[in-house]
């Protein structure tokens, strides 16, 4: 089971009425593994809207603190960031950003908390498919997973490989006249014999 947190940003911080960002999709896309559960290599999922660390962190600890207790530092590999803020003012606080190239996985964003704790969350890059998107928040909450972040990553696009390429066959059989082969109703017509 995994807990999934959707929550619209408060009320300072939301675009105008007006505004087309201000739909529910705009809300924290966040998935959790369960409170209490055996301790795996991810503790969730987060897929942020952009790579602008210093936009998208303040959503993900306004919801973590109160879970979490308060967020203090954050690390991340920075292959995948293009800018790497080393200070981002969040409610009431400021998270201090570090990045580890070698040490760190570069789909992985490491967050802690002074006396409580530390977790790792699988960053979903912001433009995958909302399928792929979902099986990734899925896997990376499993508390009984036990797959780094990278090696979701590579299965995710096996599956989507495999996807696409049943998709493709589908189609050739199709355009084939697979269908009407297939169906009993789109046979030729049979011929009788006349008067």
């Amino acid at each position: 089971m995994t807990a999934t947190i959707s929550l619209p940003p408060p009320l300072e911080d939301r675009p105008p009425a007006s505004s087309p960002s201000s739909s529910p999709s705009s809300a924290l896309r966040l998935s959790l593994a369960p409170a209490g559960s055996a301790p795996a290599l991810l503790d969730g999922a987060w897929w942020p809207r952009s790579r602008d660390l210093g936009a998208e962190l303040p959503a993900l600890t306004a919801v973590l603190d109160p879970l979490w207790g308060r967020i203090t530092r954050v690390t991340v590999n920075p292959v995948h960031w293009p800018v790497v803020p080393r200070k981002v003012p969040v409610a009431g606080h400021v998270v201090k950003v570090g990045w580890f190239r070698a040490e760190q996985d570069p789909h992985e964003l490491m967050l802690l908390s002074y006396h409580v704790g530390r977790w790792n969350l699988l960053v979903v890059p912001p433009q995958t498919p909302p399928a792929s998107a979902a099986w990734l928040m899925a896997a990376a909450s499993d508390p009984l997973g036990t797959s780094t972040a990278s090696r979701l990553m590579a299965e995710a696009a096996r599956l989507r490989t495999v996807a696409e390429t049943d998709l493709a066959v589908e189609e050739v059989w199709a355009s084939e006249g697979g269908h009407e082969a297939r169906d009993p109703s789109a046979a030729a017509p049979r011929r009788t014999r006349g008067r």
